[in-house]
């Protein structure tokens, strides 16, 4: 058997070099072919990610982005009720808010947020991103969508108008006082065709005076002046009811003389006195005598004293019911339906003995002295005279 031939310490190192250089080879291949395509991927990843960002970025600049980033002054936009998206938008565009009314809507509907904007009255400014005005319209402006008002019977339509600017209900007066004025849009309401049809329509200073219904009502705090007036007027129609007209006719008066008379009512008197006040003028009406009611000379001059001179008495206004017989052209203020129903059923004691006048006592409370002939009001007014001219000093009215 032959012998093996002895291996030399050379080709035992050279064999060993051989074979590291070999499986060293081939471990480092191996960690190559495993990191290269992550290698591949993430360097693709970072490329399409800046190319994304960079995008991204232009789009934003574009379309998103804030007007004006260093404008932080604010500016009113108003939502008005029922405004659909596409007319926010474009509001919002040529307000200078946003950068395009397009993309604008496009985004709020991608969001699902184009049926959730609220209207209102907003303060916005140009250094908003586009997402930041959208969250903005959607979280509404931070008034109560609701509100309640109360209208105090005897208050004139300009007192209505004052009092729901007071309570931030209406920016102005202005078109609430024009719808009342004309009452041309409000002939749906059967009483106001009517009061429109009257000879001395055009006489009126308010052709809607006498409607605007007293009471307590929840509104909307975006009501425009046109649905304020609507729901006044509803509450008129709901409350004079059908055997108030029926009333009426026997009385052979109109739902509007109705009405005007139970303005005199509630601004001479207070509620205990209103069917005894009412007896007074039924029975001046039948004898055919002048009213001689202070309220209406007041309505119009705005006056806000007891004592009326004589130039007073003098004005020349179809309101001026000491130089003119009858009921004035219309209501003096918006009365309640107990100045109503007493317009309707005077106290029948004072109908019978015949009571013609009355007067103040005590201006104070209110409480009034009735009497049946001239001699005894005028000795009256002799008496509490000096009460009035004395109220009318210390509020500072001569």
């Amino acid at each position: 058997m032959a012998k093996k031939k002895k291996r030399s310490a050379r080709d035992i190192e050279d064999r060993k070099l051989h074979e590291e250089r070999r499986y060293g080879f081939f471990w480092y291949d191996w960690i190559w072919k495993v990191l290269r395509p992550i290698l591949v991927l993430t360097c693709s990843f970072v490329i399409v990610c800046g190319l994304v960002y960079t995008a991204w970025k232009k789009v934003n600049d574009q379309f998103f982005a804030p007007m004006d980033a260093a404008d932080n002054q604010t500016v009113t936009f108003l939502v008005s009720s029922g405004s659909s998206l596409s007319a926010v938008s474009k509001d919002l565009e040529e307000a200078g808010l946003i950068h395009n009314r397009t993309i604008f809507k496009y985004m709020a509907d991608f969001m699902g947020m184009g049926q959730k904007i609220q209207s209102g009255n907003y303060e916005l400014a140009k250094s908003m991103s586009a997402t930041e005005i959208l969250n903005q319209l959607i979280s509404g402006d931070g008034r109560p969508l609701t509100a309640k008002i109360t209208i105090i019977p005897g208050w004139t339509v300009e007192d209505i108008a004052r009092y729901l600017v007071e309570e931030k209900i209406l920016p102005n007066q202005d078109e609430f006082l024009k719808l009342c004025r004309t009452g041309e849009n409000y002939k749906g309401y059967y009483f106001i065709e009517e009061a429109l049809k009257t000879a001395s329509a055009g006489e009126r200073l308010y052709a809607l005076e006498g409607y605007l219904s007293p009471n307590t009502y929840e509104i909307y705090t975006n009501s425009t002046p046109d649905a304020i007036i609507k729901r006044l007027l509803s509450q008129a129609e709901a409350a004079y009811l059908i055997a108030y007209d029926e009333r009426a006719h026997e009385l052979g008066m109109t739902m509007d003389e109705v009405f005007t008379l139970a303005s005199m009512i509630e601004k001479e008197a207070k509620r205990a006195d209103f069917a005894k006040v009412s007896a007074v003028f039924h029975n001046r009406l039948k004898m055919d005598m002048s009213l001689g009611s202070d309220v209406t000379i007041k309505y119009v001059s705005g006056s806000q004293k007891m004592v009326l001179n004589d130039q007073d008495l003098a004005l020349d206004s179809p309101y001026n019911t000491y130089a003119n017989k009858g009921l004035p052209p219309g209501p003096v203020c918006n009365p309640s339906m107990d100045a109503v129903i007493a317009a309707l059923y005077p106290d029948e004691q004072y109908l019978a003995q015949k009571y013609l006048y009355f007067c103040s006592t005590d201006p104070a409370s209110g409480t009034l002295h009735f009497s049946r002939t001239l001699e005894e009001h005028n000795a009256a007014v002799s008496m509490y005279r000096p009460l009035w001219e004395e109220y009318d000093k210390n509020r500072g009215l001569k």
